[in-house]
């Protein structure tokens, strides 16, 4: 199941966006509305959330969140976007990284 965050997880929530994959979730992360969407097996379904949301696809990048060990992967097919100055599956900007786990940390850690 895939969920839209705009405040904080609650359990449930976390749970069932780790249904699909067990032991992470799949994240897309709005950086400028601070919002998410994670759960499903692929970045694209949460990227699909967000732009139904009027996120903007330039706003919108990839990421893995692993609860057990409150981690975050920051690559994702949907973060290869070379008009943004982005070759690869990484975010290579490290300021964008910062604000994923901004967002992250605020929306998902420690539930």
């Amino acid at each position: 199941m895939v969920h839209l965050l705009r405040s904080r997880a609650t359990k449930q929530q976390l749970d069932e966006m780790l249904e699909a994959l067990g032991v992470y979730v799949k994240l897309a992360v709005d950086i400028r509305r601070g919002s998410l969407a994670g759960g499903g097996v692929l970045h694209a379904d949460c990227e699909a959330v967000l732009l139904e949301d009027s996120s903007k696809q330039e706003d919108i990048w990839g990421a893995d969140w692993i609860p057990s060990t409150q981690q975050i992967r920051y690559e994702a097919l949907i973060n290869i976007r070379p008009r943004q100055n982005n070759s690869s599956m990484k975010i290579i900007d490290q300021s964008i990284c910062d604000r994923v786990a901004e967002i992250v940390q605020h929306l998902l850690g420690g539930v």
